[in-house]
């Protein structure tokens, strides 16, 4: 999975799950200061990740990650570790 691929994921679960603006949703948004989101819409967002990922999100990495780009390029190195396994 390419991290353009995942990019368009997260930005349609954005807009569909967290009615946000698809303008806003761009890679150096800040998921807490630009997005809006909070811990709860965190852990919403990482359910709604869960159904495409080889393996679960640890959270605490999860907390790490402060824009959009992070998410995605947490998710691409989880997807490639898996694949490469």
């Amino acid at each position: 999975m390419e991290k353009k691929e995942i990019f368009e994921k997260i930005k349609a679960a954005l807009i569909e799950d967290f009615d946000l603006e698809e303008g806003r949703i761009v890679p150096d948004a800040k998921l807490y200061e630009d997005l809006e989101l909070d811990s709860i819409d965190a852990v919403d967002l990482i359910v709604k990740l869960k159904s495409f990922l080889p393996r679960n999100i640890d959270p605490e990495s999860f907390k790490k990650m402060r824009t959009l780009q992070n998410v995605v390029d947490g998710i691409y190195n989880l997807v490639l570790n898996s694949e490469s396994k």
